[in-house]
């Protein structure tokens, strides 16, 4: 082989070195940027995931939560709606156990409630500063919000009265307000409403209802329609019209009940049976108050045979009634509640357990 031979060969072995590398390279490159495109879908298939699965697991907390709104949960007008209308952030075990008992029965629907008190930064760090908070935040269909009522009233008649009301002069304000926020919420978005002393027992087989408390008396503590129903609209009207914050109940089940007798003409329940008037179900009282509120101290009452509640589809425990009293869960009393509490809400169950544990250490260990 000449000389001019072998500087070919050399260059034609140096370009094919170079080729062979640079492939290699590419090669290299391609598969790294395939590796990112895969951890990015699956990244992303993992959010889509956590947004549209079945809402069943009760002990998963998606971090996708913090980013929805209320209008993307409550979209499809089968919310389960709770609301504070204090500044409250510690909801006491009852408001737990009614919250955990709907998220149980309706796996298939969004627990939402909404607080008052509520902000971002109290979703950010509900961990550390509102235990109550992440108890429930930790439920995978149950969803926290804080309360934007300019927002919520718009399109609604009850705009111009909240806009014009002296809450200052108002006596009974917080159950007013809860009054209307039901009202609207239910109308705009559709779904079911509930009072946080209501424990779920079984679910609602009807969409377009209201709750009787007795004998040609609704109820608004328990009440279900479909999005922007006529009925909400009239009671929203009369909200206005015939306002009177100074009486009690004026703007909720007496105001419910007006709306009703004019539309229909309600008699005494017979025996379990339902009435239906205009489409909307008037569901008899063993639905919601098999134990009437002149009897509330009954579910903190050991009874000699458990109830079964088979005409119930939710108990209401009368928590208003309990404000001098404040009788709560006491365990190991097996009380009507404690019973209740164990059923229908194991995990508040278990921490009044863990607590009352953990009062029982720090005592011993204060003593010894």
């Amino acid at each position: 082989m000449n000389k001019e031979e072998k500087k070919s060969g050399c260059i034609t072995n140096i370009s094919c070195a170079f080729i062979k590398v640079n492939v290699e390279g590419t090669v290299k490159m391609l598969k790294e940027i395939q590796l990112c495109l895969c951890v990015i879908f699956l990244f992303a298939f993992g959010i889509f995931y956590e947004l549209y699965q079945d809402p069943g697991c009760i002990s998963c907390k998606p971090i996708s939560k913090y980013f929805l709104t209320p209008k993307d949960v409550m979209s499809q007008g089968k919310s389960i709606i709770f609301l504070e209308t204090t500044e409250k952030l510690q909801p006491p075990p009852l408001v737990l156990c009614s919250v955990e008992s709907a998220a149980r029965m309706y796996l298939d629907r969004p627990i939402i409630f909404f607080m008052k008190g509520l902000d971002k930064s109290s979703v950010t760090n509900y961990k550390s500063s509102c235990p109550s908070l992440s108890f429930l935040y930790a439920m995978k269909n149950v969803f926290l919000f804080p309360l934007q009522l300019d927002i919520l009233f718009q399109d609604t008649p009850l705009l111009p009265w909240y806009l014009q009301v002296n809450t200052t002069q108002e006596k009974n304000w917080a159950y007013v307000l809860s009054d209307a926020i039901r009202l609207a919420m239910v109308w705009k978005y559709g779904g079911i409403y509930m009072d946080t002393d209501v424990i779920s027992i079984r679910s609602i087989p009807v969409t377009n209802f209201l709750a009787a408390q007795s004998s040609q008396f609704s109820s608004n503590g328990i009440l279900g329609f479909q999005q922007h129903h006529w009925f909400l609209w009239d009671c929203m009207e009369d909200f206005v019209q015939n306002y009177n914050g100074d009486i009690w109940g004026n703007q909720g089940p007496f105001l419910i009940t007006r709306v009703l007798k004019r539309l229909c003409n309600l008699t005494d329940f017979e025996d379990r049976e339902d009435q239906n008037c205009h489409n909307i179900s008037f569901l008899n009282p063993q639905r919601f108050y098999p134990i009437p509120y002149g009897l509330w101290t009954k579910y903190y009452e050991v009874w000699d045979s458990r109830p079964e509640f088979n005409d119930s589809y939710a108990l209401h425990l009368w928590n208003y009634m309990n404000q001098d009293q404040k009788k709560n869960v006491t365990i190991g009393s097996n009380t009507l509640v404690e019973n209740l509490f164990r059923t229908y809400c194991p995990t508040t169950y278990r921490s009044l357990i863990q607590a009352v544990e953990k009062s029982e250490q720090m005592f011993q260990n204060e003593t010894s």
